[in-house]
């Protein structure tokens, strides 16, 4: 007899297939994410709310994804580990804000018109998602 597909756990493991590349990334190339670490938080770059160098943010938060994704896959952790990862992701837009800010000042390029304009509407999404996730 088979048995019926948890849709679920399936979308469970989807994010955390999706968190788990992203926390890869965040160490494979940092600096994909370090414009959306706001110079306020920047110990380095004379934040007035630092506490962590831009570096040690990229990190955090690269472990942060990898934690979340190990959560998700597990029944007994899945709801924390989703109201978790819905609120990292609530907490990443003002990064996104941040750096779309500073693509369309005076230093900012097309490209990263492009990227933070695109990057920014993701959260959404990411949100509702990991937050379905808190469901039986």
């Amino acid at each position: 007899m088979n048995k019926p597909i948890n849709k679920q756990a399936v979308s469970a493991a989807a994010m955390a297939a999706l968190l788990s590349a992203s926390a890869i990334n965040h160490f494979r190339n940092p600096g994909f994410y370090a414009a959306v670490v706001p110079r306020s938080l920047c110990r380095d770059k004379d934040g007035r709310f630092g506490v962590l160098t831009r570096g040690q943010w990229i990190s955090a938060s690269g472990v942060l994804e990898g934690v979340a994704a190990a959560g998700l896959l597990l029944p007994a952790t899945r709801k924390a580990a989703a109201t978790g990862t819905a609120l990292m992701y609530a907490g990443f837009i003002s990064g996104h804000l941040s750096a779309l800010e500073r693509a369309f000042g005076q230093r900012g390029s097309d490209r990263e018109k492009v990227i933070h304009s695109l990057r920014l509407p993701l959260q959404l999404p990411l949100i509702r998602w990991a937050w379905s996730l808190r469901k039986p």
